[in-house]
Order: structure tokens, then C-alpha cells, then sequence
């Protein structure tokens, strides 16, 4: 299978900034730029998979800094490493003031997303074109291998919750 350049999964999303999506601090509200990037990011990883996805996990988040009224949110995301049934997507999220048109980078994260029906033969690769690509796809086996021990200690957790609610008799 032959790989597939970056580029080629590259989603690209804008929005503006309005006062409905602000928190009591004034700056865009922490869940709104997740469900904004999941949203597109899922776009990425559908343009490599051709096939239904789900979101396994958002990880090494980073609120850079923060988006407010009169800014605009510039989404870009691309795939950055590939498994058998699973697929790494990064996005960065850079605001721009439309007052003065200063531009920074705001967000950055990783987003694991799994085919939700098995494939017959394994996902393609991916190619880096840019500099940042290359130093973004680099650094996937080692997120990755984080990711599964990290799922080993999230399950014994996970075996440790009550589920009983502690106002039920």
C-alpha cells in the first residue's frame, strides 16, 4: 500500500469568535474548542481511512493561550501515524485578533481515532511534506507506546470506580 502525504488528510477549519461561546473569564470556553477540534480533526482521519471512525482519545493537550471576542480560530489537522486499526491525528488550533491582525498559536493536541468496523489490510502510512511534519510524525511511535501503557493504568482505574451513587441507600 502505497503512503499517503500529510497533505493529502489536511483539514482546515475557521471560526469566529461570538459572545455565546465565551466562559466567565471571557475567553472561549475550554469544552468548546475540544468538541471544535474533534469536529474537524475526524475529517483528517476520514480522508486517510475512507471508513467510519471513532475517538479513541485526545491527548498531550496544551491551552497555549487563550481565544477571545475578536479573534478568529483557525483549525488545521492532518494525520501523523498510523496502526492496524487506529490512526493519530494532530491539530493546532491559531488565533488571529481581527483588530490587528496578529496571528499565535493558541491549542495543540493529539486525537486517537479507531475504525469502528474491522478493515481487511492495515491503514496506509503517512508521508510528511513540511518541516513540522516531519518533526510532528517523528515523534508518533513514542506517543503511541505512551498511549498503551497509559491504557493499562487508566483500566485499573476504571476497575476501581463505584458505581453506586453514595446517596442510594
Amino acid at each position: 500500500m502505497q503512503p499517503i502525504s500529510c497533505n493529502q488528510t489536511l483539514a482546515v477549519a475557521t471560526h469566529r469568535i461570538f459572545p455565546p461561546d465565551l466562559n466567565e473569564h471571557q475567553t472561549v470556553f475550554g469544552g468548546k474548542l475540544l468538541s471544535l477540534v474533534d469536529d474537524s480533526a475526524s475529517v483528517a482521519a476520514v480522508r486517510l481511512t475512507h471508513a467510519k471512525v471513532v475517538t479513541a482519545s485526545l491527548d498531550h493537550i496544551n491551552f497555549l493561550v487563550p481565544f477571545q471576542l475578536d479573534n478568529i480560530i483557525s483549525m488545521e489537522a492532518y494525520v501523523s501515524g498510523t496502526g492496524h486499526r487506529s490512526l493519530e491525528v494532530f491539530a493546532k488550533l491559531i488565533g488571529e485578533d481581527l483588530m490587528t491582525g496578529k496571528r499565535f498559536l493558541g491549542f495543540t493536541c493529539f486525537l486517537t481515532y479507531v475504525l469502528s468496523t474491522p478493515q481487511a489490510a492495515s491503514l496506509p502510512t503517512v508521508r510528511p511534506v513540511t518541516k513540522e511534519q516531519r518533526y510532528v510524525c517523528a515523534g508518533y511511535l513514542q506517543r503511541y507506546q505512551e498511549r498503551q501503557a497509559q491504557r493499562a493504568s487508566e483500566q485499573a482505574l476504571i476497575n476501581h470506580v463505584n458505581l453506586d451513587s453514595p446517596f442510594q441507600p
